[in-house]
């Protein structure tokens, strides 16, 4: 009885030190994150300066009016490829680097506000953590369509049609109505594995990126949902308006309630959709945002408010004790894509093989966004590294950078 009385207690006395070491990290206030010197923590300054200074070197050469950039790159030149959306001219290379929980590196203007391009894709898949973790949706293996009520799109300036002029025209739409779209689950979404066909917002999914010869793009084959990875902001935009539907409110909010204000994230972050992106949901007039800003729109957000989205996912969605995101929700989100492995749920990409990031472990990912926007993660190093603006074939050389000013 007294070894059964004994080995209790050291159970019991291991289970309390095991969860109050889970509480040891550091978590910033709203409003402030606490500032180390490297020396503090045995980073070795000079290179870590070193890694600062090659960021502001390396910065994007695109240019700063986001507008021009467009249509200086193979997305303006798309078809249908015009923005409709807000776009914002960017700032500096600007960053910041999270060791252990502290910020010992810094540089530009980590306080403004900037679009950050498809990092919203990540902040978009946390959306439907969310719904999952609550029970909205039983199964990210769930086909989609069965969720889905009819779209009501806002169009006003049809309020003075005649519509005994227009009796063949639907006035609602269905995402998933097609025999193909039929087959789409919400893992096929996330992995960009879908190859969901249609057009939304108008962007069709074949203008997007388009592949081959022209003559193709609308007459090509469909692929099996979870065969062919493609990635396509079309079907992202997909996702945003069927897990709006799921939610039945907008999703700014949710992200707001649920993960912006338990992380102490500032007021000055907004998440948009497109000029032409509103439904009418429960009688409200609702914007469905946007998971990037290939056509503008998007998140527009500080370094550091990506830098405590990003300290989230390192945590595996805890934050100083309260699970915002459950710690499997997290882990389906970095787990490979069969046919693309090193990408999980958008826009979780995966350092598997080292392929990505060869210096850092196997075990980190990125969220990733154009521009080049990144909020790198790595939990082996208690690391969190925001680098925006930066030439995106020089990431991977700052990475290694950073890893080497670490101590052994």
């Amino acid at each position: 009885m007294k070894r059964i009385i004994a080995i209790c207690l050291f159970s019991l006395v291991f289970l309390t030190y095991k969860g109050s070491k889970a509480q040891n990290h550091y978590y910033p206030s709203p409003g402030e994150w606490m500032e180390k010197s490297p020396q503090d923590l045995k980073v070795n300054s000079q290179k870590l300066q070193q890694a600062i200074n090659f960021a502001i070197l390396e910065e994007s050469d695109t240019d700063k009016n986001l507008k021009i950039a467009h249509y200086q790159s193979a997305f303006g030149r798309e078809p249908f490829g015009f923005p409709v959306g807000p776009m914002k001219d960017r700032g500096p290379s600007t960053g910041l680097i999270i060791y252990k929980g502290y910020v010992i590196g810094k540089w530009g203007d980590p306080n403004r506000v900037d679009l950050t391009f498809s990092v919203a894709k990540s902040i978009l898949s946390t959306t439907v953590g969310l719904a999952y973790d609550r029970g909205l949706i039983k199964s990210e293996k769930d086909l989609v369509y069965p969720y889905m009520a009819p779209i009501i799109p806002y169009e006003p300036h049809k309020l003075t049609m005649n519509k005994s002029d227009h009796l063949q025209e639907e006035d609602v739409f269905e995402l998933f109505a097609t025999p193909h779209n039929k087959k789409i689950t919400w893992e096929h979404l996330l992995q960009q594995t879908s190859d969901w066909e249609g057009s939304l917002w108008g962007k069709p999914d074949w203008a997007d990126r388009p592949q081959g010869n022209s003559s193709n793009w609308l007459t090509r084959e469909r692929h099996e949902p979870g065969t062919v990875y493609k990635y396509n902001d079309t079907r992202v935009n997909v996702l945003a308006l069927a897990i709006l539907n799921v939610w039945r409110k907008p999703l700014p909010q949710v992200l707001k309630t649920y993960i912006m204000d338990e992380i102490g994230a500032s007021p000055t972050w907004r998440w948009t959709g497109y000029e032409n992106s509103y439904i009418v949901l429960d009688g409200q007039i609702v914007q469905s945002v946007s998971g990037g800003s290939h056509w503008g729109g998007g998140l527009f957000i500080s370094a550091y408010d990506q830098a405590r989205f990003g300290y989230l996912t390192l945590r595996r969605g805890n934050w100083n004790g309260k699970q915002l995101i459950s710690e499997e929700w997290i882990k389906k989100s970095k787990t490979p894509t069969d046919v693309q492995t090193n990408y999980g749920y958008m826009n979780y990409f995966l350092n598997t093989d080292r392929k990505e990031i060869p210096a850092a472990p196997e075990t980190a990912f990125f969220h990733l966004g154009a521009g080049t926007n990144m909020v790198y993660v790595d939990e082996e190093n208690d690391l969190v590294i925001v680098t925006r603006w930066i030439k995106n074939e020089k990431k991977a050389d700052f990475v290694k950078m950073v890893l080497e000013s670490l101590p052994k």
